[in-house]
């Protein structure tokens, strides 16, 4: 057994393919200064076409995975875009006097080797980045054919040093099993994509392998636990294909309770509702039987363009939305942009610490022309469902007041223009900084609703950065102080009488479920998969035996404490539910 890092959930059993690597064969000879020009054009042209190939995967890809994860790819077109990867390879040429694609492989070596130098996971991920654009736009200059997986074969798991975001695109769920790579990272683009695809990813087991593993070879990989057998003995294989089998009956007894209201034993109402990014991920959560959508990410919009989104393009997406909802709720936040979420196409000022930055709500209320286009979209939406407006990243009264001040601007013309809107429309606040926690009274005279963002609200109140890999294990949503900020920030929004939801990670954990039964929030928001998994459990959870474990948390010192105190009421509430 080799033990690697699990990315991407899932079992598969099968045999192997070994993903050659790339290789290039190169030109030698120097150029002349007189083909200068030609060889910046053949660049040039190499770019363009590199970008038209970047958009139609985009496309491609966005019906299937959601428009969140394409945005991968434009980090990819920034690259291409970027002048100083082209003012090297322009210096290359006209120093050195090579030919463009030497000159495109030695910038790539150059911005690849400079990356991973740098003491910093997330930056040695993005070097994987900066070598797919350059193998795209090599594969341009040299004529090359692009390496592509077999189609005409049995199922296979994929086997590669390193698996780019581009060929990932290109994968057939039908065909690759599962993955293999023997570098990567759970934070890579690659293995964000493997989710989103719902392949199983197993990564970092180069320095594991005694020797390399071949092509047609059994394997067997377990994308949870990050463990990959070789050519197992019949006994493990009959124990992962039970427990593949199992899963797969799971998945399919789940779609069967799709359509189950989501109340507990004794009779608590929970709304499960669904976190997506674009219209186009509203089908699969409603599939799933989401009661409407608790959190939609409109920055998405402002991303997957090369301007700012127009009021009426921004109408047509939020109305489009409401009017597929059908009276269903749909919570809007307002355009969540900085710190690990940027436009290129607006320059937001270099920070050392951008998370704590100009971001969200603070660049709203600075270019109130953006925002206020923004929030006529919406009124105008409101006329069309029951839609729900939520600003991010509040700290303080101050600020609720100065964006409801900009929102009444907005009605008021809306009004001399003769729009229509909904004039009792809902308006929330993201609670995830622990000043929010903090003054969460004061906060609930403001406003109508709550909405509880559990990965910046751990973050910050941790001061741990998530995605740095050094110090990621200190990252413990189930942490002492935590617990006892959700206790002051739902009771507070209870006093106040406005309702209170969640939309962070931790909204989707089946162990936090009882705490949020206990708590009486009023709705979870998560990504679609968590769904039907949540609504099973909540099923046979009883809102009496939840208050019961939660108060012992209360006596809980440390996260381990608390999480051996949740995940035993798991075991004896499935222990319950086994013995009927």
């Amino acid at each position: 057994m080799i033990q690697g890092i699990g990315a991407s959930a899932g079992i598969a059993i099968g045999r192997s393919f070994v993903l050659p690597n790339w290789e290039w064969e190169l030109p030698e000879q120097k150029i002349d200064v007189a083909d200068f020009a030609r060889e910046f054009e053949r660049v040039y042209e190499g770019i363009r076409t590199s970008k038209s190939e970047i958009e139609q995967i985009k496309d491609d890809l966005r019906d299937v995975v959601g428009s969140e994860e394409t945005h991968i790819f434009d980090a990819h077109i920034a690259i291409l875009d970027d002048p100083v990867f082209m003012n090297e390879i322009q210096g290359i040429i006209q120093r050195q006097y090579k030919a463009a694609e030497v000159a495109v492989k030695e910038a790539i070596d150059h911005f690849v080797t400079m990356f991973d130098l740098l003491d910093d996971e997330y930056m040695k991920e993005r070097a994987l980045d900066i070598k797919d654009v350059g193998n795209r736009l090599l594969k341009h200059l040299l004529g090359a054919p692009e390496i592509k997986l077999p189609s005409d074969t049995q199922p296979f798991i994929l086997i590669a040093k390193e698996l780019s975001p581009s060929q990932l695109a290109h994968i057939n769920p039908q065909h690759v099993l599962g993955i293999v790579t023997l570098a990567g990272s759970k934070t890579s683009h690659s293995a964000i994509m493997a989710r989103a695809l719902g392949v199983p990813l197993v990564v970092g087991v180069e320095t594991k392998l005694v020797e390399p593993i071949q092509t047609g070879q059994t394997l067997i990989i377990d994308g949870i636990e990050g463990t990959v057998f070789i050519d197992p003995v019949q006994q493990v294989i009959d124990y992962y294909t039970e427990l593949h089998t199992h899963q797969s009956e799971a998945k399919k007894r789940l779609h069967g309770i799709a359509g189950h209201r989501p109340v507990t034993p004794d009779g608590k109402r929970l709304e499960l509702a669904a976190n997506i990014s674009s219209y186009k991920e509203l089908e699969i959560a409603m599939s799933s039987g989401a009661h409407g959508v608790g959190l939609f990410r409109t920055e998405f919009l402002y991303m997957d363009r090369n301007r700012f989104p127009k009021e009426e393009e921004q109408f047509e997406v939020y109305r489009s939305v409401a009017e597929r909802l059908e009276g269903e709720p749909l919570v809007i936040r307002t355009l969540d942009v900085g710190g690990d979420k940027q436009l290129d196409y607006f320059e937001l000022p270099e920070e050392d610490n951008p998370f704590l930055g100009y971001r969200a709500i603070r660049i709203s209320l600075d270019r109130k022309d953006l925002f206020k286009t923004q929030l006529r979209a919406i009124l105008r939406a409101s006329h069309y469902g029951q839609v729900k407006l939520m600003y991010p990243l509040i700290s303080s009264v101050d600020e609720v007041r100065a964006a409801n001040a900009v929102l009444n601007e907005a009605k008021l013309e809306l009004e001399a223009a003769g729009y229509p809107y909904d004039k009792g429309m809902k308006i929330g606040i993201m609670i995830e900084v622990p000043a929010a926690v903090m003054i969460a009274d004061l906060l609930a005279e403001e406003v109508d609703f709550f909405s509880i963002g559990t990965n910046d609200l751990v973050q910050f109140t941790l001061a741990v950065d998530r995605m740095n890999e050094e110090i990621a294990h200190l990252y413990e949503p189930y942490h002492p102080a935590l617990i006892r900020m959700l206790r002051m920030t739902v009771e507070a929004a209870k006093r106040s009488g406005i309702t209170v939801g969640v939309c962070g990670e931790l909204a989707g954990d089946l162990r936090a479920l009882p705490i949020w039964l206990s708590l009486d929030v009023d709705e979870l928001s998560m990504s679609s998969h968590s769904i039907l998994p949540i609504k099973e459990r909540l099923l046979f959870t009883s809102q009496e035996e939840s208050h019961e474990v939660f108060e012992q948390l209360h006596t809980c010192r440390t996260s381990t404490e608390i999480l051996e105190q949740l995940t035993g009421f798991m075991e004896r509430l499935d222990k319950k539910t086994a013995n009927g």
